[in-house]
């Protein structure tokens, strides 16, 4: 692996435009040779994640969609899918978890950590044939201090190695013909008193949005945690700008199953990670209004531009 890592998954999206664009020129020969998505499994590839948590780590996959193929029926994206994980590090037969929870710790003003597989995999084998089953249960990668396509650090100790899946807590392939909920909607995960809100992910426009969060009025198992528990914001409609925000207080409402309806408070405390232009049809790697305006957890993405350049170059 070189210093650069893999070529991010911004990079594979930008050079995938530029591919369609000249088939649109040449011909339709390309398309003859590249299958349309859905039509067989995904070539492997890099799968960034937001890394979260203290009393355990949980990884929550990067994803987009891109644009649809010929028929309408699939995104294009191999990054098509929300994954939300609990995992453990080790490096040979150590166990390297502490490493992480302990720098996160002593840099508590740093909101996000992320990781990158060192190499390429099929993302959809972490959670099929069955969650509790999967095809593949490990990958190699580094963790990062910080968004590692915005300039984080790779942290000593936590490099090049195996992420081993502890549970799979939501997994979920977005498909065009799914109907968006039209009130706000998250999926709250976590263990003990340390909790995590992530929206619902659907179809474009949408977003994604990690936030850490306090209940009062229940209390969940970490075995309920641990499937993940959906939970709609009564009277918020399902678009990023009415989003939950930092320090505010909502009624959270959840649907057991065969028990009745489940109301609660939810207060938010920080939040993680908010990306919106990524999840547009076609994407932008430019700051949206609302990340503009939001609580930026990572620098400006115009670092991003002139990183593809680089890496495009050589």
């Amino acid at each position: 692996m070189n210093d650069l890592y893999e070529i991010d998954r911004r990079l594979f999206l930008t050079q995938l435009c530029a591919v369609a664009a000249t088939a649109a020129l040449i011909g339709s020969a390309l398309k003859a040779e590249t299958p349309a998505a859905g039509t067989q499994e995904d070539a492997p590839n890099t799968h960034n994640m937001l890394v979260v948590g203290t009393e355990a780590v949980f990884l929550s996959h990067l994803p987009m969609f891109d644009g649809l193929n010929e028929g309408k029926s699939d995104y294009t994206s191999p990054h098509r899918y929300q994954v939300i994980l609990e995992a453990r590090f080790s490096s040979g037969s150590k166990d390297v978890t502490a490493v992480y929870t302990e720098d996160r710790k002593t840099h508590p003003g740093t909101k996000m950590y992320t990781l990158s597989p060192t190499a390429d995999f099929v993302l959809a084998k972490l959670f099929t044939p069955d969650a509790q089953k999967p095809e593949l249960s490990s990958f190699r990668a580094t963790v990062f201090r910080g968004h590692l396509e915005r300039g984080g650090k790779p942290i000593n100790g936590l490099k090049d190695i195996a992420v081993t899946v502890k549970q799979v807590i939501h997994a979920q392939k977005f498909e065009p013909a799914d109907d968006k909920p039209e009130e706000l909607t998250y999926f709250l995960f976590g263990k003990g008193i340390e909790l995590f809100l992530a929206h619902s992910i659907i179809k474009p426009p949408d977003f994604d949005q990690v936030l850490s969060v306090k209940v009062e009025g229940h209390s969940f198992t970490d075995a309920e945690l641990g499937k993940g528990i959906e939970v709609t914001i009564p009277g918020r409609p399902n678009q990023a700008s009415e989003r939950v925000q930092e320090s505010q207080q909502v009624t959270g409402l959840t649907q057991p199953t065969g028990a009745r309806a489940l109301k609660f408070k939810l207060e938010a405390d920080k939040e993680i990670y908010f990306e919106e232009g990524e999840l547009l049809v076609p994407p932008t790697f430019e700051d949206t209004k609302l990340e503009k305006k939001g609580i930026k957890s990572a620098p400006d993405k115009s670092s991003d531009v002139r990183r593809q350049q680089r890496l495009s170059q050589g």
